[in-house]
């Protein structure tokens, strides 16, 4: 029989399938790693860089992921080391670990995302979307997001953001101006961003219409974005591509290089899709999980079967979600409950997954979460991925179609019409 690895946490798991099952692997185009990269950095950015931004600077903000997304080391190594050579003493770089309305990292968590000479070189501070003092007001987007963004990033003479272009649920696609946008952002401006996502055009792989994608460009032009330098990535995780400069021409320059690696056409729906989120640290909890089941989804037929396999050894990462799931019977519950009430983070989270499960038959989890925190989630536990397979397949006769997807956060299938 066949046999499958499906990246779980820091580690993987082994699948064996049926024989007489119709098996396709969904997964990212493959593409090698950009050689030299450093230097391929910095050569992007002072390519990409007017001279006459750097004028006069004197100090600069640099936001970057926190521990929910990898940091591209050696990107941001390029990135620090071109804004020294520029003038700037390494004490007045000041990294922003962009949390958003995750919970702020702790100094002792700094190492997850910076190594230990960069954090003894540069002044790190971890944004607090709650923090109102260090909170500044800038207006309102044309969509009517109230936009609040760390005082610390606007305050910098010179406003960078470092990250990834990955395709995104919601946004359609992360990268350019988000890093700061959302990662830098007033959970109110977060909320009302977010609001969006129940626009039917915000989805993974849309760009242009996307009004949640387009209210983060709003943000991101009233705080002042100066540069991006964003990475490609690979299956591996590894650096394609480096591009850097005006935030927008990053995004539209970045996008077709993802969507050639990540967009994958699926001809017809499957019965069973088995996916993870891409290992850690996409899978350390249910909160970033999620993702796996929202990209699963749209390619399995009404009535199949969804198996997210993912380590979440954080939980379900939000206390607020917790504490609105209690009492929730069905997933036709919280989509109502959803409707009625004020939109709120946490909450979110129920909706994008009951949105997804309803119709489904069955979403199982294989997690180290406790069956019980499973259940409250509305999603079936798995003691053991081989569990999940055969009462999966105890419903699904020879031939059914089946499909793998050992890397969801990180791939769009996309239905044929």
């Amino acid at each position: 029989m066949p046999t499958y690895r499906l990246p779980y946490g820091k580690t993987h798991l082994t699948l064996t399938l049926p024989g007489d099952l119709d098996v396709t692997v969904i997964a990212p185009r493959d593409a090698d790693p950009a050689p030299d990269l450093p230097a391929a950095a910095l050569r992007g950015l002072l390519g990409a860089v007017d001279a006459d931004a750097l004028t006069g600077a004197r100090t600069a903000a640099v936001a970057i992921s926190d521990k929910t997304r990898p940091v591209p080391q050696a990107v941001l190594r390029a990135t620090l080391a071109w804004l020294e050579e520029a003038g700037l003493r390494p004490e007045a770089i000041t990294l922003l670990i962009a949390n958003g309305t995750h919970t702020p990292m702790t100094l002792d968590e700094f190492p997850q995302v910076l190594p230990p000479d960069l954090l003894a070189r540069h002044p790190v501070t971890s944004h607090d979307c709650d923090d109102h003092a260090a909170l500044v007001y800038l207006g309102e987007t044309p969509r009517g997001t109230p936009v609040w963004i760390n005082r610390a990033f606007l305050a910098a003479d010179l406003r960078v953001v470092v990250g990834n272009i990955e395709a995104h649920q919601f946004m359609g696609f992360s990268g350019g101006v988000k890093g700061a946008a959302i990662g830098l952002a007033g959970r109110a401006t977060v909320s009302a961003n977010h609001t969006l996502m129940r626009d039917p055009a915000a989805r993974a792989g849309r760009y242009d219409d996307n009004p949640a994608r387009q209210d983060v460009e709003d943000i991101g032009r009233l705080a002042g974005v100066h540069l991006a330098v964003n990475a490609v990535l690979n299956r591996d995780k590894q650096v394609v591509r480096v591009l850097a400069g005006e935030p927008l021409a990053v995004m539209h320059a970045g996008i077709p290089l993802v969507g050639a690696l990540v967009e994958v056409p699926v001809p017809a729906p499957f019965d069973l899709v088995i996916a993870a989120p891409g290992g850690h640290p996409k899978d350390f909890n249910l909160y970033q999980a999620q993702k796996a089941l929202a990209h699963a989804a749209p390619v399995v037929r009404e009535g199949g079967v969804v198996i997210v396999v993912a380590a979440c050894g954080e939980g379900t990462g939000s206390a607020a979600y917790e504490a609105w799931m209690a009492g929730m019977t069905s997933h036709q519950a919280v989509l109502d409950r959803f409707a009625r009430e004020e939109f709120r983070l946490g909450p979110h989270k129920a909706f994008q997954i009951a949105r997804d499960a309803i119709r489904l038959r069955e979403v199982l989890l294989v997690t180290e979460m406790p069956p019980e925190a499973v259940r409250r989630a509305l999603l079936t536990p798995a003691a053991s991925l081989d569990e999940a397979i055969a009462r999966a397949l105890s419903t699904l006769g020879p031939g059914a179609r089946v499909a793998i997807m050992p890397a969801a956060n990180a791939t769009v299938p996309v239905l044929a019409d």
